[in-house]
């Protein structure tokens, strides 16, 4: 928000009363002239007392009818200069008080900083502006002072009045112009500072995405998890195809649900040594292709059905366990 659009629309409001009010405010000025010589030709010693409250009563309704539309006028203009600035918004956040003000370091940061800076270049130009046309106007409207002599004070009273009125409305227009250019840098300040800083964005990224030491650890724990999960499907396992120390597939196939062997457990180095530990254990067959291990860990997916172009060396490997499996045990 900008003061100076506040203060113009203010100053406009006034001048226009000023304008319209100018028949009143001279006749209200001269009924009070009046009262004031009239109870002056008509007093006596010891009466002061007596008219002091009607004196003080005419005086404060006259001041009521001159200056209360000036004061209506006045907060009316503030007012909408003010809400159409904030878009009605209405905030007790100035009001409350702030230590940090009371701290001089602080204050010695506002004092260099760049929004006091752009204020004190305005100031200078806005009484640079104002000596600048009070000079013009004396220099101008100077020479026509010396008939105020010969005229009326009624006469002299309304050239002087329109010369103020002239001045005052070149004040407007200087000021609307510093004012239009103050909004514009107001509202270029307000939008920068409500750019977040790199630390502020970190900080917003970590609160919708997550920190990412929580989120890898989270990840860490779902891994294990799931490596436990896996672990316990192989024993289940009809056959476990390794390399022998770097890759391990664990491989499942029951005709009556099966459309095709379906990989039950994969792992490379120290998980698939893992893998066929357990399958040892548990007396699952390890059979060992190089090839065909390598082959079978990169093109398919942990609880999916193996590629087509794997059924035959599959199979061929099944065949080979079933007749192990068929095989009496040797005698000792």
């Amino acid at each position: 928000m900008s003061r100076d659009v506040v203060a113009v629309a203010t100053l406009v409001g006034t001048l226009v009363m000023l304008r319209l009010m100018s028949n009143t405010v001279l006749q209200e000025a001269g009924n009070l002239f009046e009262i004031c010589f009239f109870y002056i030709r008509n007093s006596y010693p010891g009466m002061l007392p007596d008219i002091s409250q009607e004196l003080i009563y005419s005086c404060i309704s006259i001041v009521a009818v001159v200056a209360g539309p000036f004061l209506i006028v006045t907060i009316l203009m503030n007012s909408i200069a003010t809400f159409s600035q904030t878009k009605l918004l209405i905030s007790t956040e100035p009001l409350k008080p702030k230590l940090s003000k009371l701290n001089p370091l602080q204050g010695i940061k506002r004092l260099f900083s760049l929004k006091s800076l752009v204020e004190l270049v305005k100031n200078l130009l806005k009484i640079s502006v104002l000596l600048f046309l009070i000079y013009r106007y004396f220099n101008e409207a100077a020479l026509d002072f010396y008939r105020f002599l010969d005229m009326e004070l009624s006469a002299a009273c309304k050239i002087l009045f329109d010369h103020i009125f002239q001045l005052l409305l070149q004040v407007v227009v200087a000021f609307t112009v510093v004012a239009f250019f103050d909004y514009l840098y107001q509202w270029w300040s307000y939008e920068k500072d409500l750019r977040m800083s790199k630390q502020e964005i970190k900080e917003e990224y970590k609160q919708m995405e997550g920190d990412p030491k929580v989120k890898g650890k989270i990840k860490e724990i779902q891994r294990r998890r799931a490596q436990q999960r896996m672990m316990q499907q192989v024993p289940r396992a009809d056959v476990v195809i390794r390399n022998p120390t770097h890759v391990a597939v664990a491989l499942r196939y029951k005709p009556d649900q099966d459309n095709a062997p379906v990989v039950v457990a994969m792992g490379l180095d120290e998980l698939a040594l893992r893998i066929v530990a357990v399958a040892e254990e548990n007396n699952v067959a390890v059979v060992e292709n190089v090839s065909l291990a390598r082959s079978l860990y990169a093109a398919t997916d942990l609880d999916r059905e193996i590629p087509p172009e794997f059924y035959g060396p599959v199979a061929e490997i099944l065949v080979y366990v079933l007749k192990l499996d068929q095989q009496p045990p040797a005698a000792h």
